[in-house]
């Protein structure tokens, strides 16, 4: 049994000052992560802190510079379905569809998707040393069954995998996380938002102590009229990402703009490598140059074993991800996919 008190938090700030006042406090929005950890034991609280109905975070609105304004306790599907994210970013709405199921989406929160711990199995098996839940313990998915863990960004410490599917198109996009603090506001881009394992794989991401996630920004671009989110997994639904792509692309007489691309599945936080996305700048969008692209991407990969495959599985993904984003209608329930790699 875990005993915890419990609060509903009217605002922002009487969460913190709630925080402040209880020892080992969590905050709680959807749960739909953090209590299956309680209930195995991986997460303990001597507090929880409902902040899922403070309001004034449950909007999405567009922004003084032509942007989007998610707000943090905005649900999932909410956001997935939302008809200014449907038009003008189609590619963050796919993502979250990809993910999950119905029930969880309709529960989950976008500041909750950003916090989201690892799916591995080591890390759920509380009979099993693990890093990032104890510290200091080992990592037994190096030299263990390692099929879905990470080939990029991994550490001797960690080889686990991020497991959202929404931050994946987030990094894409180039959003930026808007949290409160006790030192005020904080924008934090979202490549810096979530960390490697390093030395300290028990640390997910850069938020301060204290600090709560408010909202998430886009910038004006959504690649509208180019994109696509490609999820490769062991069944169709309720899966986790073996590799996921997630692309956007503007083209100029033809030729590529501006690329974007970003994977999951395969590293301890959404994978991105602005080189590559210049690479592609004054291509013609072919085959050809998204494999230039992904030889890029996937430079430094090293598979443990079992999950080796998946460094050839991801260059596949970019190139069919690549060629899938200039006809997005293509990706729509009931057409056609290509099945060229």
């Amino acid at each position: 049994m875990n005993n915890f008190s419990y609060f509903k938090a009217g605002s922002v700030s009487e969460a913190r000052t709630l925080r402040e006042r209880n020892d080992h406090a969590r905050y709680l929005a959807g749960g739909t992560n953090l209590i299956d950890l309680m209930k195995y034991k991986l997460e303990s609280a001597g507090a929880l802190i409902d902040i899922h109905h403070i309001d004034e975070h449950r909007t999405i609105t567009t922004t003084e510079d032509g942007g989007l304004w998610l707000g943090a306790f905005v649900s999932n599907a909410d956001t997935a379905y939302h008809p200014l994210v449907e038009q003008r970013y189609p590619l963050l709405s796919r993502a979250i569809l990809a993910g999950a199921s119905p029930q969880i989406r309709n529960m989950a929160t976008n500041g909750g998707n950003l916090l989201q711990r690892t799916r591995c199995y080591y890390f759920y098996d509380a009979s099993s040393p693990c890093n990032k839940r104890e510290p200091g313990t080992g990592c037994p998915a190096i030299e263990g069954y390692n099929r879905n863990m990470a080939i990029l960004g991994t550490s001797k410490h960690c080889i686990a995998v991020f497991p959202s599917d929404m931050c994946v198109a987030l990094a894409a996009l180039d959003a930026t996380v808007v949290t409160q603090g006790p030192y005020g506001e904080r924008r934090i881009p979202f490549g810096d938002f979530h960390r490697l394992p390093g030395e300290a794989p028990e640390i997910d991401n850069t938020l301060q102590m204290g600090e709560i996630i408010v909202g998430i920004e886009l910038p004006g671009e959504g690649f509208p009229e180019y994109h696509s989110y490609l999820k490769l997994r062991d069944r169709n639904s309720f899966a986790f990402a073996l590799v996921s792509v997630a692309t956007g692309l503007l083209l100029d007489n033809g030729l590529i703009a501006v690329a974007r691309m970003a994977l999951g599945g395969v590293s301890h936080r959404p994978w991105r490598v602005p080189e590559a996305e210049q690479f592609l700048v004054g291509k013609e969008p072919t085959r050809e140059a998204f494999a230039g692209a992904a030889e890029i991407i996937l430079a430094g990969a090293v598979g443990y074993g079992f999950n080796t495959f998946k460094i050839d599985l991801a260059k596949r993904a970019i190139i069919r991800n690549g060629m899938m984003a200039l006809n997005p209608a293509s990706q729509r329930p009931g057409a056609q996919p290509s099945l060229e790699p």
